[in-house]
């Protein structure tokens, strides 16, 4: 089927109490890897690409990549920018035919934040792209995303901006990070519990390679309806990879290492939409 937008898939996701997986694909093999997961498992779901992926190919090329997947899919699947950096790639992104695109403002100051956010919900707007945007800072260091320590969203500024720029969804940062964790993150779920409360768009949370299941389970169950999974894709390609080299150093047919790395990306991803709660939902 037709590559589709975020917004129904994760308004069904906030009224039936699960999420949406959102992979972040690197490659051809990802891109199957994620949609054959789906596919097996009757689960919507969400590939993603960062300003930094793109930049090593073209927004065209991962573009076109999961729409030669998705077409041939019963799944409803969307292609989303994640991290968008700017509006100018935003609109590349849009351009191009992305479903779904994030602009992330929130190193910028809370009134710049809304500006630039309410900015691409605008121009979208016509196309009915859905839109992300991110309130607080989700730390860690991911690809060119570095943010820091983070910081906290807070509730109010919340509602606030959810209600003056239109978005679709919203990332907040309750103490997830980007990247590999070097200790056992805490959440601040009591303030994720909060923002449920008086932001009725769909929650999205980032930085979920790592978290334990009970976790992520917790927090779809006090308002997450999407999460965002991307370094543990790349480990899991990667040691396919490693493996097959290790065992038989003399390969060199790309197709052989790469088709143990997709088989591990797959059972991650159907791991992870189990946890999400989003199997049998497509």
């Amino acid at each position: 089927m037709p590559l589709v937008t975020t917004e129904q898939m994760l308004l069904d996701a906030r009224d039936g109490g699960y999420a949406v997986g959102a992979f972040n694909v690197e490659n051809m093999e990802m891109v199957q890897a994620v949609l054959a997961a789906a596919e097996e498992l009757g689960a919507p779901v969400i590939m993603q690409t960062t300003p930094s992926t793109v930049k090593y190919a073209s927004l065209d090329y991962y573009y076109s990549s999961a729409l030669a997947a998705a077409k041939n899919s019963r799944i409803p699947a969307a292609i989303h920018l994640d991290h968008g950096s700017s509006f100018e790639l935003a609109m590349q992104a849009l351009r191009v035919g992305y479903t779904s695109i994030m602009i992330d403002g929130s190193h910028s100051v809370f009134e710049e934040n809304i500006a630039v956010t309410k900015r691409v919900v605008d121009a979208c707007a016509p196309s009915r792209v859905s839109v992300e945007a991110e309130l607080g800072k989700v730390g860690g260091k991911e690809d060119d995303l570095d943010g820091g320590n983070g910081g906290y969203t807070d509730p109010l500024e919340a509602k606030e901006f959810a209600e003056r720029t239109g978005v679709n969804s919203l990332a907040v940062a309750i103490g997830t990070a980007h990247g590999v964790y070097s200790g056992e993150p805490r959440l601040d779920l009591e303030r994720l519990s909060e923002i449920r409360k008086v932001v009725e768009i769909p929650l999205v949370l980032h930085g979920a390679s790592g978290l334990s299941d009970d976790a992520v389970k917790e927090s779809i169950k006090r308002g997450i309806c999407k999460v965002n999974f991307a370094t543990e894709l790349r480990i899991a390609y990667s040691d396919g990879v490693k493996k097959v080299l290790a065992e038989a150093p003399e390969t060199f047919d790309p197709k052989k290492y790469g088709a143990v790395g997709r088989e591990n990306v797959k059972q991650l991803v159907m791991n992870r939409m189990k946890v999400c709660g989003c199997n049998g939902k497509a």
